[in-house]
């Protein structure tokens, strides 16, 4: 596994759509399936990137980790501001904050297992610790649904120990 690059990201504004979810219950593709016909109704894009984003009630969700507890998943693009939120989307804050970035190439099924790494491998072992903001994939002109090729950045929130 390779080693993350640390980020300070800028407050990043967003807008998209968002479900209450759990592991458990993954919503995901429903979505998504959702967002992407709509996507073009936003028209103030800061780039062509999509943002997967989880935001966790609080951090006790990673310390006591129930596969049935509920958090909010996103689907969404960056904009220049969101002055513009078409009808049947949210706008998204993400504050400013450090951010462990994690490069990763594989399908879906396999993100578990890297997030193992990340959670139980890399992060005991850094000089930081998980940071109460939001988590998100970035999925850029690499990324492919469901293909051994893709490639995504995995945005972890952070905080120095």
């Amino acid at each position: 596994m390779t080693e993350p690059r640390i980020e300070n990201l800028l407050q990043t504004q967003l807008v998209g759509k968002h479900v209450n979810m759990s592991m458990e219950n993954n919503r995901t593709g429903e979505l998504w399936r959702s967002f992407m016909p709509e996507r073009k109704l936003i028209s103030n894009l800061a780039d062509e990137n999509f943002y997967s984003v989880e935001v966790y009630p609080d951090l006790q969700y990673f310390a006591n980790f129930n596969p049935a507890a509920e958090f909010q998943k996103w689907a969404a693009v960056k904009v220049i501001d969101d002055s513009e939120v078409p009808e049947s989307m949210e706008s998204l804050v993400i504050p400013e904050g450090l951010y462990a970035v994690f490069a990763f190439k594989g399908i879906p099924a396999n993100v578990p297992q890297f997030m193992q790494y990340v959670f139980g491998t890399w992060m005991p072992a850094s000089e930081y610790e998980l940071d109460h903001r939001p988590h998100f994939a970035l999925m850029g002109e690499k990324y492919k649904n469901n293909d051994p090729e893709s490639e995504e950045e995995f945005w972890i929130p952070i905080s120095p120990k």
